[in-house]
């Protein structure tokens, strides 16, 4: 989405923070518009650090300087923080910008970064997808539940691990008053947060895609940017586009942010990893994803964080690896699972290089609960082992062994989770919100055993060769 109409005079205040005066660079004369600035750290300038106002995209000079005439439709200027140093951030809220609105064109915009003590080639990020608080009671859960999780994951790492947080949109489920307390909440877990856009986190009814986004930018900044850490390079863009209906929207990714992250990528070592963010996932939803594919071609490493479904899937399509995941919210704060029996949790990626490794986490529960395994009767003689393993791609085995050491070969299906279809559907189900129903997914196996046999073992080895075990009583 772009930005934006003319508002003036606009504050808002949520998490004790204020934003006001909100208004456009169509309020700055002709002679206005030259944006001048210093990227430094302390006293000390810094050379070829990126800014950019979303339109143009350029390099401080060995004088820390920068320069360009602003776009007309521009949010914010924002630095795209280089490896080495610290994120700008306010009670864990990243700020690597300076909204339009509190630009002094006359004084010129500063940048002051923070240098890191230690070499950051090696940090961790997790993702957060839909926490989608839409009540005080799904606040509660959030803050009982998940951020706690958090607190649990970031301590276990110890005190001098570099860790940040990405929450991949639908922040909230349309009730805007509800950013203060995912903000609360981010405070709470000690790490910084970057946030992406998702459709529930958009105004409705003021316009059409350009003004659809107006609260959200005085809350979190601009929609689309990039920031660096060690040999990765992350990328938030927004995928999601109004239709200037209560609620009606696609997905797609504007032209003016494909030509911005063609200019931003230039500026990336072709061996980086890209962590490209977004709400909506692009493999399957995003109309014209063809054309973000064209823009990532060439690059060795390239990963897609998305939300939005409620349900998990990895999905490879050439150079480019997109993680769909499971959400903070499962399926809308309604028992303990997504639509496709993914458990509550999030994404936790680990960088060493230009190398990622990952696991999903799941709320509550312990590292290595990485599937679930049920036994159903199919007859008097034989029972039906079903195996869901969320985090599934096709580097990963799943094994079952007898007793006897015999492996029995587990087949790989569509169909729905069996505590999906036992929580979540049927007429009285699910509970508080019944619009809620189980996915079918494609990360189940099956096979079956003689009714009479004591327990199998269910061994899962994902695609870094950790092994996942479990005994399982049948009879």
């Amino acid at each position: 989405m772009q930005r934006r109409k003319f508002i003036q005079q606009a504050g808002l205040l949520a998490g004790g923070i204020v934003v006001a005066g909100w208004n456009t660079a169509s309020a700055f004369s002709v002679s206005d518009k030259k944006i001048k600035g210093t990227v430094k750290s302390g006293k000390k300038a810094l050379a070829n650090v990126v800014v950019s106002d979303g339109y143009s995209v350029v390099a401080t000079s060995n004088a820390g300087k920068f320069e360009f005439d602003l776009h007309a439709d521009a949010v914010a200027v924002f630095v795209s923080t280089p490896a080495g140093y610290a994120f700008p951030q306010q009670n864990g809220i990243a700020r690597h910008y300076k909204l339009v609105s509190e630009i002094n064109t006359r004084k010129g915009i500063e940048f002051d970064l923070e240098k890191l003590s230690q070499n950051d080639d090696e940090h961790q990020f997790i993702i957060w997808a839909d926490p989608q608080v839409k009540t005080k009671k799904d606040v509660a859960k959030m803050m009982a539940n998940s951020v706690p999780d958090v607190q649990k994951f970031v301590q276990a790492q110890g005190s001098n691990a570099l860790i940040h947080g990405i929450t991949v949109g639908d922040i909230v489920w349309d009730n805007h008053e509800l950013f203060a307390d995912y903000n609360e909440a981010v405070g709470a877990m000690g790490i910084p947060f970057f946030q992406v856009i998702g459709n529930h986190d958009m105004d409705y009814n003021k316009g059409w895609d350009d003004q659809s986004d107006d609260t959200f930018q005085k809350m979190y900044g601009p929609t689309y940017y990039s920031f660096n850490r060690g040999k990765a390079h992350y990328v938030v863009m927004d995928d999601v586009r109004y239709l200037g209906k209560d609620r009606e929207y696609d997905g797609y990714i504007s032209q003016q942010q494909l030509d911005w992250l063609e200019k931003d990528l230039q500026f990336v070592p072709k061996d980086h990893l890209v962590i490209l963010n977004v709400h909506i996932p692009v493999h399957n939803d995003v109309k014209n994803n063809l054309d973000l594919y064209a823009i990532l071609k060439g690059r060795g490493n390239v990963h897609i964080m998305s939300g939005h479904t409620h349900y998990h899937r990895n999905v490879i399509i050439g150079n480019v690896f997109e993680h769909n995941h499971g959400t903070v919210c499962g399926a809308w704060w309604t028992g303990p699972i997504c639509g496709d029996g993914t458990p509550c949790g999030y994404g936790v990626y680990k960088v060493k290089g230009n190398e990622l490794t990952w696991t999903y986490k799941p709320t509550g529960m312990e590292d290595d609960y990485q599937y679930s395994v049920f036994v159903n009767d199919v007859s008097a003689t034989e029972k039906e082992v079903v195996i869901n393993v969320w985090n599934y791609d096709p580097e990963w085995k799943v094994n079952t062994r007898l007793p006897d050491n015999t492996v029995i070969k587990a087949e790989k299906f569509k169909g729905f989770d069996p505590l999906a279809v036992a929580t979540l559907k049927g007429p009285d189900l699910p509970k508080p919100r019944g619009f809620a129903e189980p996915n079918k997914t494609d990360h189940l196996f099956r096979l079956q055993v003689p009714a009479n046999l004591k327990e199998i073992t269910v061994e899962v080895t994902d695609r870094w060769k950790r092994v996942y075990k479990s005994t399982v009583p049948i009879a």
